[in-house]
């Protein structure tokens, strides 16, 4: 029996790439791949996004940013922002990745790291706005700040980038988080070189509050066609990626089909709508392997259902699939199994 199949188009994953750029210039796109490329793969992700031309990646962790340097060879940065192992720091200094740097200690680690391989760390350091995950309080940014140029002074660091989280909480606390954030910059600028790269802000402050932006803007979700939750549509951008299931059974006027619980579907998923050749059907049941779909006018043993897509035989998004269960859009695409196949065009 056919697997439950996750398409995904690349032109419209270039498409998405280039409406985001146009949304956010003059900062520049940094192409994030946390969890696999949000569960689109992230070997195809890198590939289709250097074919645009996308200079700077967001990794995440190093493990992922050495498999992103093995599709980029030589060109391209990668920005690895959680915090790592020494083995993991050894791993990026031979990667040639960028490290994100949010505590005295892990700063120490890398200098040493990079000290003893004789090599020079490009690091950004990040200043804790309000968001509390991760990032030097204020009050020890320019004690830690000093160690920095002491590190590029000796030839063991150099200082690539300033960056943080945003809360998204309300437009006045993040206003409060970017005087915070320029704060931090202008401490920096008065000990040397201001860093080409500084970023605050992610897909949805990027997307929506162009003020905020820096010179680099962190955007993951939004490239993929993944809005937020309980966030509108975005002009321009397009789920990249449908999930498809065959009907193998017929009974009593409605379709089983070969998608369940077990492919990383909630069974909580019950009652939402899912694309079929007749138009929108309810999703009347989700079992272990397989699923029950309301019926529609000349269904066929092999038709295919859209459990999630972008709209084009009525089902929903993979964003508003998750809104039923109160979660966000990435989380539907990566809590997806082995046993659903991957197939990428053209």
């Amino acid at each position: 029996m056919s697997r439950p199949e996750l398409r995904i188009d690349t032109d419209l994953f270039r498409a998405n790439i280039r409406a985001v750029r146009d949304r956010i210039a003059p900062s520049e796109l940094m192409v994030v791949l946390k969890d696999d490329a949000y569960g689109h793969g992230l070997r195809w992700a890198v590939e289709a996004a250097k074919d645009t031309g996308v200079e700077w990646y967001g990794s995440y962790d190093v493990r992922s940013g050495v498999e992103a340097r093995r599709v980029l060879g030589d060109t391209g940065r990668i920005f690895a922002w959680v915090t790592s192992t020494d083995e993991e720091i050894d791993d990026a200094l031979r990667a040639d990745i960028d490290l994100g740097v949010g505590s005295a200690e892990y700063l120490a680690r890398i200098t040493a790291r990079a000290a003893h391989a004789g090599a020079r760390a490009r690091i950004h350091l990040k200043i804790d706005t309000g968001l509390h995950r991760n990032g030097l309080l204020p009050a020890e940014w320019e004690r830690t700040v000093a160690d920095v140029r002491a590190g590029e002074a000796a030839g063991h660091l150099e200082l690539a980038g300033i960056w943080s989280h945003l809360a998204e909480a309300s437009d006045d606390e993040d206003d409060d988080a970017q005087a915070l954030f320029l704060d931090a910059v202008r401490v920096v600028e008065q000990s040397g070189p201001t860093p080409e790269a500084l970023h605050l802000t992610a897909s949805a402050a990027s997307w929506w509050r162009p003020e905020l932006r820096g010179s680099l803007s962190r955007i993951g979700a939004f490239c993929y066609g993944v809005r937020s939750a309980e966030g509108p549509d975005l002009p321009g951008v397009t789920p990249v990626a449908e999930l498809t299931a065959t009907v193998r059974k017929i009974s009593d006027g409605n379709a089983q089909v070969g998608v369940g619980s077990f492919d990383g579907i909630p069974s909580t998923l019950a009652g939402a709508d899912v694309g079929t050749p007749g138009g929108s059907r309810e999703l009347l049941r989700i079992d272990e392997t397989t699923s029950l779909v309301q019926g529609w006018p000349g269904m066929q043993i092999g038709d295919s259902v859209w459990l999630f897509g972008a709209g084009e035989h009525g089902e929903a998004s993979a964003t508003t699939l998750a809104e039923r269960v109160n979660t966000v859009g990435e989380e539907i695409l990566t809590r997806l199994t082995s046993r659903v196949r991957r197939v990428t065009t053209p």
